[in-house]
């Protein structure tokens, strides 16, 4: 895939791009300078389609060894694949299983666009999977939903849901800007004026009895 020009904001965090069954998807430190994002105007304003990549391992604890789940990226753009919803291995080895988890959509909402900014200055500008383990296999942790709003993450980690936070690929990154260019204007910091807290104090309004002001 060829590369262009990205928003300087975004080219400052991203350094490196990682390759799982030779499917792209993006770590913060990882992503090359020169590259350019595949245009988004054919995106609808507010939703953007993304596929999960679940990574599951076998880890030893004392005599057992037992499976822990983590979420390792997102794919969006051209990577999505076309095929319906649902999970797929792409990837098996040693102790390790990777699925690729179709079918997501990050919905985008006005009054959450204060969330966004804060999201896209941030260090590492980040997409959140919640995750649940599965109604019929409490063994396996299933994805359940994508958000850019960190504010919905921690209310679905304060639920008790496992969430994830995966770095941001480009394509999303350009469109979450340019919905939060156009929806959100950041609050303009009031300076406050200092007070007198001796004038405004019941010591400056009335002076104590037989106070006298000193002579110049």
């Amino acid at each position: 895939m060829c590369f262009g020009a990205v928003s300087p904001g975004y080219c400052e965090r991203y350094a490196n791009c990682c390759n799982v069954a030779g499917v792209r998807y993006y770590d913060p430190i990882y992503l090359p300078f020169a590259m350019s994002v595949p245009e988004t105007q054919d995106l609808p304003s507010s939703r953007c389609t993304v596929s999960v990549i679940m990574e599951r391992r076998e880890v030893q604890q004392g005599r057992w060894s037992l499976p822990k789940w983590e979420a390792i990226g997102v794919l969006a753009g051209e990577n999505v694949p076309t095929h319906d919803s649902g999970k797929t291995l792409i990837r098996a080895d040693a102790g390790r299983e990777q699925y690729l988890w179709s079918g997501f959509t990050v919905e985008l909402f006005k009054d959450g666009a204060e969330n966004y900014w804060y999201n896209l200055i941030g260090a590492k500008p980040s997409l959140y999977i919640v995750c649940r383990a599965d109604s019929e296999n409490d063994e396996e942790l299933v994805p359940v939903m994508v958000t850019v709003d960190c504010g919905e993450a921690d209310m679905h980690a304060e639920a008790d849901d496992d969430v994830f936070a995966v770095a941001m690929p480009p394509e999303v990154y350009q469109w979450l800007e340019q919905y939060v260019v156009k929806n959100y204007v950041p609050r303009e910091r009031k300076k406050r004026k200092r007070k007198n807290w001796v004038e405004e104090s019941v010591y400056g309004k009335q002076k104590p009895q037989g106070h006298k002001d000193s002579p110049r």
